[in-house]
């Protein structure tokens, strides 16, 4: 039960995941989270960095989609103006939106990979769907209401993972 909070790859920000690495190994699509994943979770619109970013995406061919456990409207208005596709109130760490975004963007999980900042929605959620689950560190220090309990349980999680020798990461 434990291994399925273990990310498959552990990158400080979505920046350090490399597209023609992921082409490489067969991935087409990408399924990311929005909050403290793409941006801080109260930053309304994409970075320069994050657009550039986005359309190097474009430019190998990657599909993707914005899952997230926020609202329409929160998700919408960063979502619309980059021309994303995305499924809000995805209540993650349920398998459904995962799998809806994979139909949607007609890839299978061996052609997907998901990005997150949190263990117990997007790692978890990710993990049961059968992806290849990629965490990232949180953009923002800090964090919305739910957000702050879940990574009081993450921090336990994490230092379980350590003690049994399955991460060997710096936090």
């Amino acid at each position: 039960m434990l291994k399925r909070f273990l990310p498959d790859e552990y990158v400080k920000s979505v920046f350090s995941i490399d597209p023609a690495a992921l082409k490489a190994k067969g991935v087409k699509g990408i399924i990311t989270d929005l909050d403290n994943t793409l941006v801080e979770w109260d930053r309304p619109e994409a970075t320069p960095q994050l657009i550039e970013w986005l359309e190097e995406l474009k430019n190998h061919d990657m599909k993707v989609t914005i899952v997230s456990n926020n609202n329409e409207q929160r998700v919408g208005e960063f979502s619309n103006p980059l021309n994303i596709p995305f499924i809000c109130r995805a209540k993650k760490p349920s398998r459904k939106a995962f799998l809806q975004a994979m139909k949607e963007m007609r890839l299978s999980r061996e052609e997907t990979v998901i990005i997150g900042d949190q263990l117990l929605t997007d790692v978890f959620g990710g993990n049961r769907a059968g992806l290849y689950t990629i965490l990232v560190v949180p953009v923002a220090q800090s964090d919305g209401f739910f957000t702050r309990f879940n990574r009081m349980v993450e921090r336990r999680i994490m230092a379980l993972l350590k003690r049994k020798g399955l991460i060997h990461w710096e936090e």
